[in-house]
């Protein structure tokens, strides 16, 4: 599914402030590679109903074109993500950062910088490698090959769509792998909280995408959760509501 049709609402960022006693507590939800804000607006939404303030980024070169995506560097995804925290940590006592696949690295990337500012890092199917795919191969391939089609989303719901890009252009190819190789020695170095959700069957990322993360990362507290109902693209999924109560609960506890 490409982003002819998309609603205008899919396709950007959104957020909201929160109110009450929870106001103070302000979450950045990152989307996935080729993706845009749409998997994770629901999910922010819910979180919004309970009075955190929220926001979901569009990360630079999704939502438009994939034209846009072939000129971006990786450095422009955690730098966005950023921009989300700073603006959060001006007026929120506590901030949390939640990642879906590619949005997880970016996020992980960014908590390596903010450990004293972050109170949780929630991450579901994450992404921090490619097995056997390197990013000098894919750059030379880059200058023969311009895009590639992408597989349809990875759902097993069929009554949802995840908007994003039909197809993945060489050189955005190139800079998600320099990000997944720039961020993973950073694991050691983050300390903070964990909850890592899982889909047990993901036709998208093998396990061990997880399994590096949770063994690597610095975190003393860290959590992982098995997704038995939902294939990559879980905040839109059959789990869905897993997900919410899962991150409801482990926001409170870190705040409590």
């Amino acid at each position: 599914m490409g982003l002819e049709g998309a609603p205008q609402e899919a396709i950007t960022a959104w957020s909201a402030q929160g109110n009450g006693e929870n106001s103070k507590v302000g979450i950045v939800l990152v989307h996935g590679f080729t993706s845009t804000p749409s998997v994770m607006r629901t999910w922010g939404e819910f979180l919004n109903g309970h009075g955190f303030t929220v926001r979901v980024p569009l990360l630079p070169g999704h939502g438009t074109s994939i034209a846009d995506l072939d000129k971006v560097n990786w450095q422009q995804w955690p730098a966005e993500i950023e921009s989300h925290v700073n603006q959060l940590l001006v007026d929120c006592e506590k901030v949390f950062l939640c990642g879906f696949s590619m949005g997880a690295a970016a996020s992980l990337h960014v908590a390596s910088r903010y450990q004293s500012q972050l109170s949780g890092l929630i991450l579901v199917n994450p992404m921090i490698h490619r097995k056997n795919v390197w990013p000098t191969a894919v750059k030379i391939a880059s200058r023969l090959v311009k895009s590639f089609g992408t597989a349809g989303s990875d759902i097993k719901r069929g009554d949802v769509i995840q908007w994003k890009y039909d197809r993945t252009p060489m050189r955005g190819a190139h800079q998600l792998l320099r990000l997944l190789e720039e961020t993973r020695p950073l694991l050691p170095t983050i300390k903070s909280p964990l909850l890592l959700l899982r889909s047990a069957t993901d036709h998208t990322l093998p396990a061990s995408n997880s399994e590096i993360i949770v063994r690597e990362i610095g975190s003393s507290m860290k959590e992982q959760k098995l997704l038995h109902n939902s294939f990559h693209v879980a905040p839109l999924d059959h789990d869905q509501e897993i997900i919410f109560t899962e991150s409801l609960r482990f926001i409170r506890q870190s705040i409590a």
